[in-house]
């Protein structure tokens, strides 16, 4: 269905769709609560992230930050509007708990927002086990953020 690998964030398309997700963060949530990923933060050496693509059209991204020998969270997780209910968040998350398995890790975690458009998301999520709890990391709770998580 969808062909997935591994982005090095060279291709326009890829840069694009980051872009139009940092920008729909930015919409949707208060300035304080935006923890959006920029291309520099993308690229840290802890951080991997995939791409969907449907041909020669990408699809969706996805990321995953490790952030310790147990833990990762999930980042920058956006279909592209072309393809919008075909599977393509499933697909790629799907792919990074996989990858989270292969890497040894046994907990996966993520913070979004309240609200409308982080509806989908949500339910994304929760329809794959995500369970509500607590901040982790540097997050803290803020009044907008949802933090979920899965044990592997």
């Amino acid at each position: 269905m969808f062909a997935i690998r591994q982005d090095d964030l060279t291709d326009p398309q890829t840069r694009a769709l980051l872009a139009l997700h940092l920008s729909g963060m930015h919409d949707h949530s208060p300035p304080e609560a935006v923890f959006a990923l920029d291309l520099s933060g993308l690229q840290a050496p802890d951080v991997g992230l995939w791409s969907a693509w449907d041909g020669d059209a990408i699809a969706g991204v996805g990321a995953l930050r490790r952030l310790n020998g147990e833990r990762g969270e999930i980042k920058s997780m956006r279909t592209h509007p072309d393809h919008l209910r075909r599977g393509v968040g499933t697909a790629l998350l799907l792919h990074i708990i996989d990858a989270a398995r292969a890497g040894g890790l046994t907990l996966l975690s993520l913070e979004t927002g309240r609200g409308t458009a982080f509806g989908p998301a949500l339910a994304l999520y929760r329809n794959h086990g995500f369970v509500d709890g607590g901040p982790f990391g540097a997050y803290r709770v803020n009044g907008f953020s949802q933090f979920l998580h899965l044990r592997l």
